[in-house]
């Protein structure tokens, strides 16, 4: 049994730290673990441009605590009317991605996109620029059953997608379903997807385990557990295709714990440990260096990064909240004990 594990230190492919003194009591967190992150746009008011995208990543930088290296690696919100002209300001700002949220499909999603064929003229711009499309995939029609809505997406939004910009750069974020697991792992070197910790871990009943738990509530929301075994496969699976985004998304304790609650789990006071039990109980802890470490800068045409980080199999107690600006945070599995800690 493998009591220590080192690996190249991970990036962070999809995370969310907000602004402010929130954004600055939890940037430590990611830091202390990984690289680089990818962070997203949806602030209130949106990043759209590649000036407010320079200025998000000084704050953030500012945030870093002294000794630690960490990059943070800046996006923009896709909009129907972002102008193709400013794909070519992004990418001189050292912008690498854009981010598809269908309107209204989650937190702060409001300016997102209604129509993705009026954001042709930017995904011409980006194909020719090499900026990736980030694509939050889920389709938002009513009529759509909310487990439903990644699949249709595939078939509605992706497959178009793909097939008029085929040079494009796709990462099919946080997927949920056994046909995203299996869309991407056919659809060719352009396309990738991250996996979260939440969604390898749990199914839908962790929801409703003892009663309503808004803390397991996300976006796209946990499925069946066929879905869960399929992204296990597609996490363990060696393939290039597959790598970590967290999407770890903090939301003061007292909004979350309301009657209309926000979408998303933090974890990413305890990241790496949730991803080592999740490969450890498969039996593929060889697999996690690759899926941490190497297909996300390959993907993204970056350098790994040089360090290393430590874990030891050594049970300790998560923290049932931790400062969050002026509220507290409750972290996914807050006060319960984990099974793997990071040492170094």
């Amino acid at each position: 049994m493998t009591d220590t594990l080192t690996l190249t230190r991970p990036d962070d492919w999809h995370l969310h730290v907000r602004d402010g003194a929130a954004m600055a009591a939890v940037v430590p967190a990611t830091a202390r673990q990984f690289g680089r992150a990818i962070i997203m746009p949806n602030l209130r008011p949106p990043i759209t441009t590649a000036a407010a995208a320079a200025a998000y990543r000084d704050r953030i930088a500012a945030a870093v605590p002294a000794g630690l290296d960490f990059t943070p690696l800046m996006t923009l919100y896709l909009t129907d009317n972002l102008p193709a002209d400013e794909i070519t300001r992004a990418a001189e700002a050292g912008v690498v991605a854009l981010k598809l949220y269908p309107a209204g499909a989650t937190t702060n999603s409001d300016a997102g996109v209604t129509d993705i064929r009026k954001t042709y003229p930017v995904l011409e711009a980006m194909q020719r620029a090499g900026l990736k499309l980030l694509v939050h995939g889920e389709v938002t029609d009513p009529a759509v059953d909310l487990f439903d809505r990644e699949a249709v997406f595939i078939d509605r939004v992706m497959r178009p997608l793909r097939a008029d910009f085929p040079e494009l750069k796709v990462v099919f974020e946080h997927i949920t379903t056994k046909e995203a697991a299996q869309y991407v792992a056919e659809a060719g070197p352009f396309t990738a997807a991250t996996l979260t910790a939440h969604h390898l871990l749990y199914n839908r009943n962790a929801i409703f385990l003892g009663g309503l738990r808004p803390h397991y509530y996300c976006l796209p929301v946990l499925k069946r557990e066929v879905h869960r075994q399929a992204l296990l496969a597609a996490a363990t699976s060696g393939s290039d295709r597959f790598f970590l985004g967290t999407d770890s998304a903090p939301h003061a304790a007292a909004l979350k714990e309301a009657s209309v609650c926000g979408a998303g789990c933090y974890t990413a006071l305890s990241a790496l440990e949730l991803y080592a039990e999740v490969f450890d109980a498969a039996g593929a802890l060889d697999k996690l260096e690759a899926f941490a470490s190497h297909h996300g800068p390959a993907y993204y045409g970056l350098p790994r990064n040089t360090g290393t980080v430590t874990l030891r199999r050594e049970p300790y107690t998560l923290p049932e909240a931790v400062p969050f600006g002026d509220a507290l945070l409750k972290p996914l599995r807050g006060g319960e004990t984990l099974a793997w800690r990071q040492t170094v």
